[in-house]
């Protein structure tokens, strides 16, 4: 990965679902980040971020890919 790929967020929730999110993504070859803004926010001595809540990244070539496995995995989730 280069530091000019892009991310695009698809996914925010509980660290454990992004976690499973994250196990599919793999299996796919989908290479994702996350962003935990709270613990973040905790280590640097500051706020920010809501507790439990934590974002999922993706390449941007491969969002549409992505999107459809969050979409299937937790249907609910728009």
């Amino acid at each position: 990965m280069s530091s000019e790929d892009q991310y695009e967020r698809v996914y925010t929730g509980s660290e454990v679902n992004v976690q499973y999110l994250q196990e599919l993504l793999e299996k796919e070859g989908i290479s994702n980040r996350v962003r935990n803004d709270f613990d973040s926010g905790l280590r640097a001595g500051f706020g920010g971020g809501l507790p439990g809540q934590v974002q999922l990244f993706v390449i941007s070539s491969h969002l549409d890919e992505a999107l459809k496995i969050v979409e299937a995995t937790f249907p609910e989730h728009k």
